[in-house]
């Protein structure tokens, strides 16, 4: 089975440790009309380079462009001697890939609800290779972080390790006690110790509740990492992934079925529906507002300008731009509804409108639109909040100007027939 479409960069690291965002690439993904005003789910795999990360987000695109039945049933994996594609992998010691990628088509499901949502796959640039400075690392599993709803932390050692722990202290505690992040699954590769913790979900989260309890006379380092990372999740599990055999070793390894460990198998199975199954799709949301991929768009944008600078981000930048892009997302909605309105009342279908009444018309828009914004739960100072609602006002008073000849004509053509 050839998957459609391909990995597409739509994050670089430039030579001189600089970023740069594939506008045009990411507009392609995100801004199609069948896609624009879905609801994303953004499935992101990070953590150490040459780890299997890009291996396993190819057996996920292969789960989600199956058909649903497939996917019940679990003959998704296809035939045993099918070749893996769909994002660039390789076995041995150089990274593969740089920068952040995603697959350049957005593959439609639903929800329970019938909601139609979007996934959207990501895949990162391996921390902690010979090319990456420290800000690299930080800035690129920060990043993947703060866009996806779902933050996978592949790790290849058999084990979580301290230091595992502390590349997640991304962000300070928000003053009103909510998750800045959704959710985390620490995705153990290599499990080696199934006789004490059982692979899969429910081994995984017996042995992370392990990890992160905090015991009498620990050092307040570790017991305030472990507090700040519980704190920064709505949701965080654990999932251990036996390893998948001594065929990977091989220079000629395809990734089929065949050459895989029925243990593994069993378990990739397992894997793919408790991240994908309907039921446990996880939409992308800020302030517990949901995200369009066309909001997505603007996320990224906002990202990249504050971590495009020569310092390290700190979890003080990352909550500044978190709230700003908390803020742009509910101005948007607010302008949307505004305009929404506005053609509802004044479009080629609607009922014929008074030209006197435009202006009382825009009025009343205009303060629902800044009751919406008010009411939306929002991060960052009341200042910058006042500000964008300053913004707010002023672009839908330019929206007006621009258009008003074009509603009032609408609406008068509309009374004179």
């Amino acid at each position: 089975m050839t998957e459609t479409g391909q990995a597409e960069q739509v994050v670089d690291v430039r030579d001189d440790h600089s970023y740069s965002l594939n506008v045009d690439a990411l507009k392609k993904i995100l801004m199609r009309d069948e896609v624009k005003d879905l609801p994303v789910v953004v499935v992101s795999l990070a953590g150490a380079y040459r780890g299997g990360k890009s291996f396993m987000l190819n057996f996920f695109l292969r789960y989600l462009t199956s058909p649903v039945s497939a996917r019940e049933d679990g003959t998704w994996l296809g035939d045993d001697s099918e070749p893996l594609e769909g994002f660039s992998w390789r076995g041995g010691s150089k990274r593969n890939t740089v920068g952040i990628l995603l697959w350049s088509e957005p593959l439609l499901t639903s929800l329970p609800s019938g909601e139609k949502v979007a996934v959207l796959l990501m895949d990162t640039q391996g921390t902690f290779d010979s090319k990456s400075t420290i800000r690299d690392c930080s800035t690129i599993f920060a990043l993947s972080t703060l866009v996806s709803s779902v933050q996978i932390y592949n790790l290849p050692g058999g084990n979580i390790q301290e230091d595992h722990l502390q590349h997640l202290q991304l962000i300070n505690e928000q003053e009103d006690g909510a998750k800045a992040f959704q959710v985390l699954e620490f995705l153990v590769r290599d499990w080696a110790n199934d006789f004490e913790y059982a692979y899969g979900n429910a081994g995984g989260q017996l042995y992370l509740d392990e990890i992160l309890t905090i015991v009498p006379d620990q050092a307040n380092e570790l017991s305030e990492l472990r507090r700040h990372i519980l704190d920064s999740f709505e949701t965080v599990s654990c999932f251990l992934m036996p390893h998948p055999g001594m065929n990977v070793r091989r220079p000629d390894f395809k990734g089929s079925l065949n050459e895989l460990e029925p243990d593994f198998i069993d378990n990739l199975k397992d894997l793919a529906s408790s991240i994908f199954g309907a039921k446990k799709l996880k939409v992308k949301t800020i302030n517990g507002q949901p995200m369009k991929a066309r909001d997505l768009f603007t996320y990224f944008n906002t990202y990249m300008g504050i971590f495009n600078s020569n310092k390290i981000p700190s979890p003080t930048s990352i909550m500044k731009a978190t709230a700003e892009a908390g803020l742009l997302l509910a101005v948007n909605a607010a302008r949307e509804q505004y305009e929404t309105a506005m053609a509802a009342a004044c479009g080629e279908k609607a009922p014929s409108v008074p030209a006197v009444d435009l202006q009382e018309l825009h009025t009343r828009e205009l303060s629902a639109a800044r009751a919406t914004f008010i009411g939306t739960k929002k991060m960052g100072s009341k200042e910058d909040a006042e500000l964008r609602l300053g913004k707010l006002t002023e672009v839908v008073y330019n929206i007006s100007v621009i258009t008003y000849d074009l509603f009032e004509h609408s609406c008068v053509s509309q009374r004179s027939l």
